[in-house]
């Protein structure tokens, strides 16, 4: 497994490093052992609250979980809990899906994030880019809850257009798609 990780508001002791690194490590042994996965791993105190948010790159999966605490140790603690929850979870449908992708794409998604301000308009304070690639809706409302987010931009496998689901508040999901 690769790790990244970076403190903000904090030096990353290697104390601390060791042990993130040691626990988000963890999380290989649900996957098989060829599974290229990537870890971004960010501490930060805030306000007196020591927030840990793990992002997993998991050849084209992205899985994703925060935790605020008291003490840093205990958020690392219960992030990784809220991971193994969510593969535990979905077990079943992130190893055919990764089976599939493997077969179809081969090596993953990679995402990046940019930072860019202007003065005469509302200010992007934060900008993703990722691949995008055809996929059932089906497995876009799973990508969307393992991330836990309320909505996820994907292209649609069976028309080829770029789809966004999204979270409802009745908890039934919406989808949108494009007309020209």
């Amino acid at each position: 497994m690769k790790f990244m990780v970076r403190g903000k508001n904090l030096e990353v002791t290697e104390a601390l490093r060791g042990y993130a690194e040691e626990k988000v490590g963890k999380i290989e042994k649900y996957f098989e052992e060829d599974t290229v996965i990537e870890a971004q791993i960010s501490l930060e105190v805030e306000r007196g609250r020591h927030i840990v948010e793990v992002t997993l790159f998991v050849d084209g999966l992205i899985l994703r979980g925060e935790e605020r605490s008291n003490d840093m140790y205990a958020s690392i603690d219960g992030v990784i809990e809220k991971l193994e929850s969510q593969v535990r979870k979905y077990k079943t449908r992130i190893h055919s899906k990764l089976r599939r992708e493997k077969d179809k794409f081969g090596k993953g998604l990679k995402a990046k994030l940019n930072k860019e301000e202007t003065e005469d308009s509302p200010k992007i304070v934060k900008t993703k880019q990722f691949a995008i690639k055809p996929m059932p809706v089906e497995e876009a409302v799973m990508q969307m809850d393992l991330l836990q987010h309320d909505f996820y931009v994907f292209s649609n496998a069976k028309t080829e257009e770029v789809n966004v689901v999204y979270k409802r508040n009745d908890g039934n999901y919406g989808l949108i798609e494009p007309t020209f």
